[in-house]
């Protein structure tokens, strides 16, 4: 199976190209990522097969070998600033859970701010 690295890749858009081994671009749409996979950050070294597509090659059954260490993932803040931030974040869900005790589902701006910082945090906890 051929390997290359991802050159770039959108989530909006739902694909991007892998730069393999030859040099070549090939097409890799989003649903050719593995199970539970939503994209893939440039530079991520892949295995895949080739089909030939309308415009030319396309990546199948990619498997991921090696992922570029991330800048991010490796600032850890401190942990008496991330406790104080846990402990705000309860007093949040504390709030969403009594609303949807009573049928109310957070609304979009709540929602998505509630869904990045748990990301956070879960990013900090991982380290």
């Amino acid at each position: 199976m051929p390997i290359g690295r991802v050159k770039w890749f959108s989530l909006e858009k739902g694909f991007g190209f892998i730069s393999n081994e030859e040099g070549e671009d090939v097409y890799l749409a989003s649903d050719a990522l593995p199970a539970g996979i939503s994209s893939v950050k440039p530079g991520t070294k892949l295995e895949f097969g080739v089909a030939e597509g309308r415009k030319g090659p396309q990546a199948l059954s990619v498997r991921i070998i090696d992922e570029p260490a991330s800048v991010v993932a490796n600032t850890r803040i401190k942990a008496d600033d991330l406790a104080t931030i846990i402990e705000d974040t309860i007093k949040m869900l504390d709030k969403v859970g009594n609303g949807l005790r009573h049928g109310r589902y957070p609304a979009g701006q709540d929602a998505e701010r509630l869904s990045k910082v748990l990301k956070g945090i879960a990013a900090q906890i991982e380290g």
